[in-house]
């Protein structure tokens, strides 16, 4: 098993008042030539937005877009037609595909929103644009893992263009967390939303990251306090 770790303090930031951001990969304004991409992950941000600001109409184009709140609510509308709102405890994709316009704001006027947008590259360019959107039980996510994103809708997920499977546990305080990979050949990028956990001798905190590929066996961790822990399980290209 190969490792590849990714504390939070690497990660680039950008203030641009109405927007904090740190980027774990390369994004805008920060580029690390060791740190461009995951496998087919090319995109984690974790952005913090101000009330009543966000982002206007801009374009994407052949990218899987996998936006996570969480807290607040964010208002996303889109070419396709769709306007929708997204709560914490919900989870959006949007295929880009041959192309798509959105806008992304903040929904409060009142209180900032904290989300995260993953960016995965598709299996093959000129996928025809479609947007989802699911609310899922947070209960359903206490010491077991909960799917929410896969390649075919599996177990009430949400499906993108990649043998993507995208899940998260929230972990009780000294607990053994145990991830089976859905394939073998594939990678698993973890990043530890809150908590704190231990991999082998390396000990993981908040926004910590750790990267495993070259897989033979389950992957292990151990929590020491109440962790929520979001895996991203992508092809390694």
């Amino acid at each position: 098993m190969k490792t590849i770790y990714h504390n939070a303090e690497s990660r680039g930031y950008a203030n641009h008042n109405w927007l904090q951001a740190k980027h774990s990969f390369s994004f805008a304004g920060f580029y690390d030539p060791d740190k461009i991409q995951f496998g087919t992950l090319r995109v984690l941000n974790d952005d913090i937005i101000a009330p009543g600001t966000g982002f206007g109409i801009h374009p994407h184009k052949n990218m899987e877009i996998i936006t996570i709140p969480l807290k607040g609510a964010l208002k996303h509308t889109d070419s396709m037609g769709h306007e929708e709102v997204i709560q914490s405890g919900e989870v959006q994709v949007m295929s880009a595909g041959t192309g798509i316009h959105h806008s992304e704001f903040n929904a409060s006027h009142e209180e900032a929103i904290n989300l995260l947008q993953l960016w995965i590259l598709p299996n093959k360019n000129g996928h025809t644009p479609r947007y989802g959107q699911k609310q899922f039980d947070v209960v359903e996510r206490k010491n077991k893992w909960q799917l929410l994103v896969s390649p075919d809708g599996q177990k009430n997920s949400l499906w993108v263009n990649q043998k993507t499977y995208i899940s998260i546990i929230e972990a009780s305080g000294k607990y053994e967390v145990n991830y089976q990979p859905y394939n073998q050949n594939n990678g698993i990028y973890f990043f530890v939303i809150e908590g704190e956990l231990s991999f082998e001798k390396l000990k993981l905190n908040k926004r910590d990251a750790i990267g495993v590929w070259e897989l033979n066996n389950l992957i292990s961790f151990n929590s020491s306090v109440e962790s929520l822990l979001l895996a991203i399980e992508v092809p390694m290209i």
